[in-house]
C-alpha cells in the first residue's frame, strides 16, 4: 500500500519524464562517443634529438630560479612525426636532460617547452632551454616526445 502512494497519478506524466530523461542521457553518450578530433590529445614521436648551444643574442645573460642561478641556453633539435592527419597546435614538449655525470639537469621539469605547429606527418622541431651553468657537457636527452590537439587551444 505505501509503494502505492509513490505513485504518480498519471501514468503519462511518468513516461514523459522517463522520455525526456532517456533522450537526455543518449545525448549526452552521443556527444562524448563522437567528439570532434579536435579534443583529442595527439601524441607525438620525437627522434634524432640532439642539442647545440644557442648563438648570437639568443640567451645572453641567461639566468634561472628567479635570477640566481646563471643558465646556459640550448636550442633542443630534432624530427617530430605528427600521425594524426592535421595540424597539432600548442604542442608540449617532454624530456629529460642529463649532464656528463649522469646528474638529472632540471629534476624538476618533464615539461621543457612548446612547439606552435606542428604539421602533419614527419616535420623538424626546435625549442630552447635554460640549463644552470654548473652542469657540464656533454648532455644527454632522453624519453622525448609531445602532445598537442588538432585544434587551437587558448592559452
Amino acid at each position: 500500500m505505501a509503494i502505492a502512494n509513490f505513485l504518480p497519478h498519471k501514468p503519462q506524466k511518468l513516461l514523459n519524464i522517463f522520455q525526456v530523461t532517456s533522450l537526455s542521457l543518449m545525448l549526452c553518450i552521443c556527444t562524448f562517443a563522437f567528439s570532434a578530433p579536435a579534443w583529442a590529445n595527439v601524441q607525438i614521436k620525437l627522434t634524432n634529438v640532439n642539442y647545440e648551444r644557442c648563438t648570437g643574442d639568443i640567451g645572453k645573460n641567461m639566468v634561472l630560479g628567479g635570477g640566481i642561478m646563471s643558465a646556459k641556453c640550448y636550442m633542443i633539435k630534432g624530427d617530430a612525426n605528427n600521425p594524426s592527419g592535421k595540424v597539432v597546435y600548442n604542442a608540449d614538449v617532454f624530456g629529460r636532460i642529463y649532464d656528463a655525470n649522469g646528474n638529472d639537469a632540471m629534476p624538476e621539469r618533464g615539461r621543457l617547452g612548446a612547439v606552435e605547429e606542428i604539421p602533419a606527418g614527419k616535420s623538424k622541431f626546435e625549442i630552447m632551454v635554460a640549463v644552470p651553468a654548473e652542469q657540464p657537457e656533454p648532455l644527454e636527452l632522453k624519453q622525448f616526445k609531445a602532445s598537442g590537439f588538432g585544434g587551437k587551444v587558448r592559452r
